[in-house]
Formats: C-alpha cells, sequence, structure tokens
C-alpha cells in the first residue's frame, strides 16, 4: 500500500463532500429550485467520473499521453446510452461493470 494518494483522495474530499453534504450544510436548500438540486447532487459523481476517465482512457508511455482505445470506451458508451435512454444511472453502471468484466474474462482488456 502506499501513501502516493492520500492527497488526490483529500483533494477530492474537499471538493466533492460539499455538493453531496450540501442538504446537512444548508438548511434551506428546499427551496432551491429543482434544477439547482439536481445539479448539486451530480456535481460529486461528475467530478469523480472525470478523475476516472482520465485514469482509464488515458495512458501515457514514453510521457506521452494517448488515448487507448478498446473496452473503456465501450463500457462507457454503453453508460450512457443506457442512461439516456432509460433515465437510470444504476442501470447504465451495472451495464459497464458488466461490460468491463466479461470482457475482462475473455481477454479483451
Amino acid at each position: 500500500m502506499s501513501a502516493e494518494y492520500v492527497p488526490l483522495a483529500i483533494i477530492m474530499f474537499v471538493f466533492t463532500y460539499p455538493s453531496r453534504a450540501v442538504g446537512l450544510l444548508a438548511p434551506a436548500i428546499d427551496r432551491l429550485p429543482r434544477q439547482v438540486l439536481a445539479y448539486l447532487q451530480l456535481v460529486g459523481p461528475a467530478v469523480l467520473a472525470a478523475l476516472a476517465a482520465v485514469d482509464i482512457m488515458v495512458g501515457v508511455e514514453n510521457g506521452e499521453s494517448y488515448f487507448t482505445i478498446g473496452l473503456p470506451w465501450l463500457s462507457v458508451g454503453a453508460c450512457i446510452a443506457l442512461v439516456w435512454w432509460r433515465k437510470n444511472l444504476f442501470l447504465g453502471l451495472a451495464a459497464a461493470i458488466a461490460i468491463a468484466i466479461v470482457g475482462r474474462a475473455l481477454g479483451f482488456a
């Protein structure tokens, strides 16, 4: 186990926790418009997804960055399509995880 990611975890906490705990931190949150509440609830997951996407979809070799093409893109594309079609984030994430598990088990990753 390495401690090199502890500062990153602290930064992620500092930027995502307030948006997830805004209901506890702001007692009059229920008076905000629905669009604002929806936005505030999705800030944390969006930040974490962006950090994960860079780690998964971008590789570094000899100091140069490149996009990886393959299973991660298929998983993310399926997730986005299912969430857009069914309006269900859990279903999209479950499908993306299933694609990743099956793809890796078959040796595609």
